[in-house]
């Protein structure tokens, strides 16, 4: 069963900067995209960030575009989410999430084509 556990989420002041984890196991297929989501208190989980499973390819909301950056170390199993010039408005429950692929370059925002998910780590950015 793969899991996937997220960390590095907590409180910070406007303006600051968090750097999330996702650390993955389990895994039995080769290959694996990645994707970021959030939600917000009141608000349905969207979608972040994704990477394709070489790292080459990254796609960004664009509400994140240009202060967030994706990254991945396939040799730790793990993504990374680095956050940088946070608002208010980035604060919800991030998630990561794993789809299998057969390709070196997919990418995928809608969280229907994922297939694992983890527990999600909270953001709380103060005004």
């Amino acid at each position: 069963q793969v899991q996937l556990v997220e960390s590095g989420g907590g409180l910070v002041q406007a303006g600051g900067s968090l750097r999330l984890s996702c650390a993955a196991s389990g895994r039995t297929f080769s290959r694996y995209s990645m994707g970021w989501f959030r939600q917000a208190p009141g608000k349905e989980r969207e979608f972040v960030a994704a990477i394709s499973w070489n790292g080459a390819s990254t796609a960004y909301a664009d509400s994140v575009k240009g202060r967030f950056t994706i990254s991945r170390d396939n040799a730790k199993n793990t993504v990374f989410l680095q956050m940088n010039s946070l608002t208010p408005e980035d604060t919800a429950v991030y998630y990561c999430a794993d789809k299998r692929v057969n390709t070196n370059w997919g990418l995928y925002r809608s969280q229907n084509e994922y297939d694992y998910w983890g527990q999600g780590t909270q953001v709380t950015v103060s005004s």
